[in-house]
């Protein structure tokens, strides 16, 4: 009879990843305090970024504004500030910084889940028309004058896209992540064209002025609206999202692995799907494109993490929220006092850190 018993001389077959598997181990040790230092890093950004420009603010007199505002001033004992600094606090700065905390935040777990459900490495929040969907509707209502509309517009450029990049899509057949990625790709070119259409007929002067602008990404007229639209589709769709980790999980491995594991292929893609295009919308909405935060963050952060998405998420969204704080920072104080577009600047650092990254990988496998 043959025995099952390891023959004496028989070693154990050598981690043919070792170094991925210290990688995990390391993550798993660090996910105790990768988030709480993250929360930590995010208040301390918004707190000093809004202490940056020309006024001469202090981190104190932020927190005195804030306080104020919110009811607490007198429980902790602190004086107002005087109405100039106080508008410059809470009118001003502190709304475009929470808009773009909270887009950064958002552009991050889309592009983590979008990377996750297509299997691609390169995909983005924007990769299925979204960003071509929403400029194409921002641009009409700009020529045409109707600049309050422009949320609107944007919005529902986005979710038209989508529409049109999944039902062709699923008129090819079953939609898989191949199919996904080629109808988005169709999608995005016809909506760039029919963009690039409007404004060489229609764009003059001013209005060609802005349409730039918004399209190249920016949040410097962000008000207590953007911040509740931006701040309240982050904390409903965001958190939605970033509650899927498990199923991402097994996306990971495939349709026919994460279908052997319960998951409803089919069902769960579209509504995942649907869940990052209303999430980009309402986030382009208010900032315009912003590129690179999707692509970059959840490649960055997984170096830190690993692949495992019910760390990757959450964290990936307080870093791309710091991220974009900074970015915007420096897009209002580099050239002061002229301002450049916020996505000029993702795009200059974006580019050559994944330029990094890849060298990055490319040496790990």
């Amino acid at each position: 009879m043959t025995s099952l018993r390891p023959a004496a001389d028989a070693r154990p077959a050598p981690d043919p990843a070792p170094g991925r598997a210290d990688r995990g181990a390391r993550a798993r040790r660090g996910a105790a305090w990768w988030l709480p230092a993250s929360v930590v890093v995010l208040v301390a950004t918004v707190l000093v970024a809004v202490t940056i420009g020309p006024a001469d603010l202090s981190v104190a007199d932020v927190w005195r504004s804030i306080a104020t505002h919110l009811g607490l001033g007198g429980a902790l004992g602190l004086e107002p500030l005087g109405a100039l600094p106080d508008g410059m606090v809470w009118e001003l700065r502190l709304p475009r910084v929470l808009t773009a905390a909270a887009v950064g935040a958002g552009l991050a777990v889309c592009g983590v889940v979008m990377q996750s459900l297509t299997r691609n490495p390169l995909a983005d929040p924007y990769l299925l028309g979204l960003s071509s969907g929403a400029s194409l509707g921002a641009v009409l209502v700009l020529v045409a004058g109707l600049t309050v509309l422009l949320p609107v517009a944007a919005f529902g450029g986005a979710v038209a896209a989508l529409a049109a990049a999944l039902g062709l899509a699923g008129a090819i057949g079953t939609i898989t992540p191949t199919r996904t990625v080629l109808a988005g790709l169709a999608v995005s070119q016809l909506a760039a064209a029919a963009t690039s259409f409007v404004i060489f007929w229609s764009a003059t002067g001013d209005s060609y002025r802005e349409i730039l602008s918004w399209l190249m990404g920016s949040v410097a007229g962000a008000t207590w609206t953007s911040v509740a639209i931006t701040g309240l589709a982050v904390l409903v769709l965001g958190t939605l999202l970033a509650s899927t980790g498990s199923i991402l999980d097994a996306f990971t491995f495939g349709d026919t692995a994460a279908a052997a594991l319960g998951v409803p292929v089919a069902r769960v893609r579209w509504l995942l799907l649907v869940g990052v295009a209303l999430l980009t919308g309402a986030l382009v909405s208010q900032s315009g494109s912003i590129g690179f935060v999707g692509l970059i963050l959840p490649h960055a952060v997984r170096l830190l993490t690993g692949a495992r998405h019910r760390l990757l998420l959450p964290l990936s969204a307080l870093c791309g929220a710091s991220f974009l704080v900074w970015a915007d920072t420096l897009a209002r104080t580099v050239f002061a006092p002229r301002e450049v577009p916020v996505g000029i600047v993702t795009a200059a650092i974006g580019a050559p850190v994944f330029a990094l990254l890849l060298w990055r990988g490319r040496r790990v496998a």
